[in-house]
């Protein structure tokens, strides 16, 4: 035993083989047979597109520490690990790879390119696995699932015909965010708001049959050319006499109303704006109410449609917008330009500016769901574990649109729906929805995927159903994931989980923050400020790179990472190592463990008294931190006990005694090996290699592995 214990504690040459066992053994799988009180947090699946990252990391930590710690108290825990196909994602992640060997995404046959991603996922999945094993991640490896697994589609897709034949769901053509780029609508939450630098463009309509005109602002000159109204603010007394009135569209000359809309601000621009339905979701609501024509002028290549007419067709939007302000100009049209300050939407992938068109896509009627979300949180069926998350989580709810769930990209689950075109006989198109194609000849399959929130909004009941765990450990105990996606999947899993099984997915919602560097700026490959964690787990080994993303951190606060500070608890794991190592010499080779009432007989000093009583306080104390997902408290508790009170006080008080045989000796190695291994049982979900690795060098240890030990009481 003391040849083993070096020095140093040298993380890679334990850690791989720790965890090699720990899988082996079977333990990260709960006892099938055990009637333990069951405790189940579904991993939120990572993106199979390429490495974790340090966000990953945080995940990995907080929820090995859950499982390990309710592992460790007797009840039947299951953490079920998944990878995500991360559809849009994922496509993105792969166009650019093609756009560096040169090929053409566009230009690849279907089949041929969705196979070539699948294999390009499935490589990225196992090196994924692997960098999840790296950190610790104690999760049921024999359940692990794939969002694409055909028995997840199936689940899907039972989900959206459901939907379907309750009237939750239709296709219809509405202003959906168009990306040029990708060629493909994204979904309001996947559309990122900024402000830029533009010009408020008052430009002259002439009232017809007079001398007269109104003046409308306007951001986009260009898309004037699909303008079926100008509207006003019913209010509005400097408009009131022409409620109703006919103006010709410049440049057009087509005739178009003045229009009285609630919707107008009177206090933007002249207080008279245009109203072009096609392009804009607020002018198309307007034209709803209305009854008013649309007409798209921009096309899906971001280009100038035939409809907006010579000389504009053809020309990129940003081109036609500067040749509409010059014609305006140059027919005395326009009254002025200012500059002006405006929130425009763009891809939150390439960052380019959304397009806002009318195209026919598939939209899930939201206000069902949300109702019943909203009554579920509010009832405490499902906690929040920081108040201010459910305000946020209201907030969304309160204020979702209808949600379109098509993607026009090739990597994801394609819609279960199947047309059959009119026929020379004067039969309709046919539409049909199910969960396998229709018979007969004539059918073609909607092209659109899911958009992938859809699916991974089932994750928790669709993998527990595959699992056979449905019965046992739905609904789930924690959702632990980054405070990010709360509206984008938080949200959704309990809309979707509630109406395909009537429950809650989660008793209990743990938010965590984003990862700053020391200076609380955002990380990103541009600022060069990125951490890879597994080069840091390479480096100081994981255990230090778990505790530093826990110490200081509460729950839903950005956390504040460097390299000093994994640094310094590579430190804190050597002490324990170091500390361990001196117990050990000094316990002899037979040395076992000694209960309560055996203690009490021994001949304690007041040090000895002490220690165990701060020791029963230090237990009492982080099961109750643990218990309230207050995991940076139970962790600075026992760092500060083990470093502070064990090994800077205790030890080198003992340190005599242990040189003299007699009580006082026998006393002092109860005591020391009591105190070591229930700081290394407190100590393990946080850092799980080094515990462990000391825990096998313990003689007289009781169980196979520290991971299955009993919590101390």
């Amino acid at each position: 035993m003391k040849d083993e214990l070096s020095k140093a504690y040298e993380a890679q040459k334990y850690e791989t083989e720790i965890y090699k066992r720990w899988e082996e053994s079977g333990f990260f799988a709960p006892n099938k047979d055990s009637k333990a009180k069951p405790f189940c947090v579904i991993m939120p699946p990572p993106n199979s597109n390429g490495s974790l990252h340090i966000g990953h990391a945080v995940f990995v930590t907080l929820e090995d520490i859950m499982i390990r710690y309710h592992r460790m108290k007797g009840e039947a825990a299951l953490w079920l690990p998944g990878a995500d196909h991360a559809g849009f994602e994922t496509q993105v992640v792969y166009q650019k790879k093609l756009e560096k060997e040169g090929r053409n995404w566009f230009h690849i046959p279907r089949e041929e390119l969705y196979k070539e991603i699948w294999d390009f996922t499935q490589t990225n999945k196992k090196v994924m696995e692997g960098q999840l094993r790296r950190l610790g991640a104690s999760c049921d490896w024999s359940r692990e699932i794939f969002t694409l697994d055909e028995r997840i589609v199936k689940t899907v897709n039972e989900t959206f015909k459901k939907l379907y034949d309750d009237g939750l769901v239709y296709r219809g053509e509405r202003i959906i965010n168009w990306c040029v780029k990708h060629q493909t609508t994204l979904s309001d939450l996947e559309v990122k708001h900024e402000e830029k630098d533009g010009a408020l463009t008052h430009i002259k309509y002439s009232i017809k049959n007079s001398d007269k005109f109104i003046i409308v602002a306007t951001t986009r000159p260009e898309t004037m050319l699909g303008d079926t109204a100008v509207a006003v603010n019913p209010k509005d007394k400097r408009y009131k006499n022409l409620i109703g009135e006919i103006v010709i569209l410049p440049l057009v000359g087509r005739e178009i109303p003045i229009v009285a809309d609630a919707a107008v601000e009177m206090e933007f621009g002249t207080g008279a704006v245009k109203v072009t339905p096609s392009h804009d979701p607020l002018d198309f609501e307007i034209a709803q109410r209305h009854n008013l024509e649309k007409i798209q002028v921009i096309g899906q290549d971001g280009k100038m449609t035939v409809a907006a007419g010579a000389p504009y067709a053809g020309l990129k939007a940003e081109e036609a917008r500067v040749k509409v302000v010059e014609d305006l100009r140059a027919l005395g049209l326009i009254v002025k330009e200012e500059p002006h300050k405006h929130v425009v939407g763009a891809c939150y992938k390439c960052g380019r500016v959304i397009e806002p068109l009318v195209l026919p896509q598939w939209f899930i009627k939201v206000k069902p769901l949300t109702e019943k979300a909203l009554k579920a949180v509010k009832a405490g069926k499902t906690k929040f574990v920081t108040e201010k998350f459910e305000k946020i989580f209201f907030h969304w709810l309160k204020n979702l649109r209808d949600w379109n769930i098509s993607r026009q990209i090739v990597w994801g689950i394609r819609i279960p729906v199947w047309y059959r075109s009119a026929d020379a006989h004067g039969k309709s198109e046919e539409i049909y929805v199910g969960t396998e194609a229709p018979k007969g000849d004539g059918w073609e399959q909607e092209k659109d995927v899911f958009d992938t929130w859809f699916s991974s909004s089932q994750w928790p009941f669709a993998t527990l159903q595959i699992t056979g765990d449905f019965k046992k450990f739905y609904p789930t105990s924690v959702m632990e994931t980054g405070y990010d996606i709360l509206p984008f999947w938080v949200m959704r899993m309990l809309m979707l989980g509630l109406y395909a099984t009537g429950r809650v997915p989660f008793q209990t919602v743990y938010l965590h923050g984003l990862v700053r560097d020391k200076d609380r700026q955002k990380m990103s490959k541009s600022k060069g400020n990125v951490i890879d964690p597994l080069g840091v787990v390479d480096m100081y080994g994981a255990d230090a790179l778990r505790m530093a993303l826990v110490f200081g951190v509460s729950a839903g606060n950005d956390i504040v990472i460097s390299e000093d500070k994994i640094r310094a608890h590579r430190n804190f794991a050597n002490k324990i190592w170091n500390a361990s190592r001196f117990v050990l010499m000094n316990l002899g080779d037979d040395s076992k463990p000694t209960d309560s009432a055996e203690l009490k007989k021994q001949k304690l000093t007041s040090a000895d008294a002490h220690m165990l009583k701060r020791l029963s306080e230090v237990v009492k104390r982080v099961t109750k931190f643990l218990d309230k997902f207050e995991f940076h408290l139970a962790a600075e508790e026992i760092y500060q006990f083990f470093w502070h009170e064990f090994c800077d006080k205790y030890l080198e008080e003992v340190k005599p005694r242990l040189q003299i045989e007699g009580e006082e000796k026998r006393a002092a190695q109860a005591v020391l090996r009591e105190t070591l291994v229930s700081s290394l049982k407190l100590l393990h979900p946080f850092m799980p290699f080094v515990t462990e690795s000391v825990y096998q060098m313990l003689s007289g240890k009781e169980k196979q592995f520290l991971m299955i030990e009993e919590w101390p009481k």
